[in-house]
């Protein structure tokens, strides 16, 4: 954290924060398109049988926790945060496993915005998800306040990037002496606010909470779950088939931007609220993925039902089929399946003769491997 380089005016110094406003002519159309497409994979989704439909919604939480951690600069195994969701929703994926603390913590915030939707947000709520994601108190190296508001006693919550003396400041947060009143007046609204469609809601409630950042770190992640927790309300179901975190992760550039141009504009957020309409209805079109796939790997199986598989094979496979990262080669194969390299190649030749893989076309210094074609 870095000492304010030049005065800016942000939204929450304004004299009438925090009353938003927006051109409801312009975002009410977007709001329908959004509905009806929400409502549309909804009822595709829930068209599949139980088996399906638990593999969608294992994937997207899947993909919601990881890219949510992403957009921050963390990297979390896929392995470990799939095995702790499916464990906590009670769903056979065969092997588990082991997660660490760190994982299952993410896990378990999302889980309980997403699951427990209809439970009251509270200052406690949000305590324990902030403790859940930095169950060792730490930050990276540093040290940081847990089950509390920040204190800034090393100075002003700010967002800045650059080099040390040429920082650019992107954002100033309230001063820590607010915070107690910021976050009344807004969980105050979130509980008691009736009269606004679920999905702006989700918009300004994320909008609202980042700007106030009340935490030493976690904000982020914190205020897409709430977005996320709001969503869930909308569809009066705890089951996900989209993720908004893995769309925001992916236009994480123009998320930043618009974060900023609004903090720093007036308390009339139709731009915000557009972008963020935007941004889900692509959630909603990439979902269509997450269903492509769901349905790949149960042709998969169904075409392999007689197949032979090890332990070994089976692990490999199923990774390919969940959206294995890279080329499969032999040495990755090894390492993967903690095996030899000999044992790594006889079972992949084992694969090839049956079907199951075929070597990729392109040469180079290492034979790689892909799933064969389903026809």
């Amino acid at each position: 954290m870095t000492r304010r380089i030049k005065r800016e005016i942000y939204i929450h110094q304004l004299k009438n924060w925090p009353r938003f406003s927006w051109d409801h002519a312009r975002v009410s159309a977007r709001l329908v398109d959004v509905r009806h497409r929400q409502g549309r994979l909804i009822g595709r989704m829930e068209t599949l049988g139980f088996p399906l439909r638990a593999e969608a919604v294992l994937q997207t939480l899947t993909e919601d926790v990881i890219k949510s951690s992403e957009i921050e600069g963390e990297a979390l195994d896929r392995d470990q945060v799939r095995s702790s969701i499916a464990r906590r929703l009670g769903i056979d994926i065969g092997g588990l496993t082991p997660a660490d603390r760190d994982v299952e913590g993410v896990v378990e915030m999302m889980l309980d915005a997403t699951q427990n939707y209809e439970k009251p947000l509270t200052a406690r709520r949000l305590f324990d998800w902030h403790a859940s994601l930095f169950p060792t108190a730490r930050s990276g190296m540093s040290k940081i306040k847990v089950r509390a508001w920040r204190d800034d006693k090393k100075g002003p919550m700010q967002v800045v990037s650059g080099a040390i003396g040429k920082e650019r400041v992107h954002y100033e947060a309230p001063a820590a002496e607010d915070l107690r009143h910021e976050m009344k007046r807004f969980l105050d609204w979130f509980e008691g606010d009736s009269s606004t469609d679920l999905v702006f809601k989700a918009g300004v409630a994320h909008l609202w909470f980042v700007t106030i950042h009340p935490f030493d770190d976690g904000n982020g992640r914190i205020a897409r779950a709430i977005a996320d927790m709001v969503l869930a309300r909308s569809e009066r179901s705890p089951q996900r088939f989209y993720s908004m975190s893995a769309q925001i992760r992916q236009e994480r550039k123009a998320y930043y931007g618009i974060l900023e141009a609004t903090q720093k504009g007036n308390l009339d957020i139709t731009n915000w609220l557009e972008w963020f309409l935007e941004c889900l209805g692509r959630a909603f079109a990439r979902a269509e993925t997450t269903l492509e796939a769901v349905l790949r790997k149960a042709r998969f199986w169904e075409k392999h039902a007689a197949t032979a598989f090890n332990e070994r094979q089976r692990k490999i496979v199923n990774q390919m089929l969940n959206g294995f990262e890279g080329k499969l080669t032999s040495s990755k194969w090894a390492k993967l399946a903690k095996c030899s390299q000999d044992t790594a190649l006889r079972d992949i030749e084992d694969l090839v003769r049956k079907g199951v893989l075929a070597k990729e076309a392109a040469g180079g210094r290492s034979t790689s491997y892909l799933l064969a074609r389903i026809t």
